[in-house]
């Protein structure tokens, strides 16, 4: 991993000094996250970006159809830069990275809640204050993830704290407990 932050990580901070300058960070941040998630959506946008075939010029036109006037300005001129100097395929970790250290430059606790089944609203309001009172801060992001494999309850990770409330974590320490009293 240190080698991966060690490309991405001067991207990412060019980019969000170039976003902080204007005042457009918040909304460019979310542009950031939504084409993180159409780039885990869409294989086959990552495999013809990272074709050795396709010529940097094709790649920068494609994208440029893609996404010229569905995101800022600033967010297309790094991924035409990514695509010049061969990173293109970097796109997800560079993008991963810049979320990272916004989230630092902001004090902004991460907070991955993985549930047997989806979340309704109170319980998602419920598990933000949670977060906040673990994470001892008042901004809080929340990644939600669906594992039917729990059976019941979740799973909360925020920084190096894991909170396992799911039927499977109990059924698994019933079962060491077990296991010591024999």
């Amino acid at each position: 991993m240190p080698l991966l932050n060690a490309i991405t990580t001067p991207y990412a901070e060019a980019f969000l000094q170039v976003v902080g300058t204007d005042g457009s960070a918040d909304a460019v941040v979310q542009e950031a996250r939504n084409l993180l998630a159409l780039w885990h959506e869409s294989p086959e946008l990552r495999e013809a970006m990272a074709s050795p075939v396709l010529e940097v010029s094709a790649k920068k036109a494609a994208l440029t159809k893609l996404f010229e006037g569905k995101v800022s300005p600033s967010l297309l001129n790094l991924l035409k830069l990514l695509a010049d100097r061969q990173r293109i395929g970097y796109l997800d970790a560079v993008l991963e990275r810049v979320l990272d250290l916004y989230r630092e430059q902001n004090d902004i606790a991460l907070a991955t809640v993985t549930s047997a089944a989806a979340l309704s609203d109170e319980q998602k309001q419920s598990l933000t204050e949670k977060v906040k009172s673990v994470a001892g801060t008042d901004k809080v992001e929340i990644d939600t993830k669906i594992d039917p494999s729990l059976i019941g309850g979740f799973v909360l990770k925020v920084g190096s704290r894991v909170i396992d409330a799911s039927l499977s974590g109990q059924v698994r320490r019933l079962g060491l407990a077990l296991a010591k009293v024999s």
